[in-house]
């Protein structure tokens, strides 16, 4: 019986120790001047006056706190992600028109050597022809010099 006693009393002094210590931490809060400016509001004063509201407030605001805090990281997780992913998009769009670029204007210079190489060839199969049927027509230089002298 002695023990319970003991430990019963042991729990008040626990207890009256918890509730001096809330205490200070209550006035030295209290005192803080922007608390006080609160307290001071018609929201403060009618959170004074009513410690249930104020208490489902404290409540709300401290378990609110976590998916708030989740949501903001995620905006922010999400915004930056956003506009890393649009830089390396960017980045790869520009890559695959440079690339597209390059490969446009190495077809156009396969195409302009090969035009130009068919050319030459009917241009010599067709010289050659000319000059086997018909030897008697001047060639190149003598050609433009007898044509002028035909001219004047």
């Amino acid at each position: 019986m002695e023990t319970q006693h003991s430990s019963s009393s042991s729990s008040v002094t626990d207890f009256q120790q918890l509730w001096g210590s809330w205490t200070t931490l209550f006035n030295r809060l209290y005192d803080d001047p922007k608390v006080s400016q609160l307290m001071n509001t018609k929201i403060g004063l009618y959170l004074s006056s009513h410690p249930v509201a104020a208490l489902a407030v404290l409540l709300f605001s401290v378990i609110a706190a976590l998916p708030v805090g989740l949501f903001l990281v995620f905006a922010l997780v999400t915004s930056v992600m956003s506009v890393v992913g649009f830089v390396f998009f960017e980045a790869f769009l520009l890559f695959v028109g440079g690339l597209s670029l390059l490969c446009v204007l190495s077809g156009i210079a396969l195409f302009s050597v090969v035009v130009s190489s068919i050319f030459n060839v009917f241009y010599i199969t067709i010289s050659n022809i000319l000059k086997h049927y018909y030897p008697h027509l001047p060639e190149g230089k003598e050609r433009r010099i007898s044509n002028l002298k035909e001219m004047q």
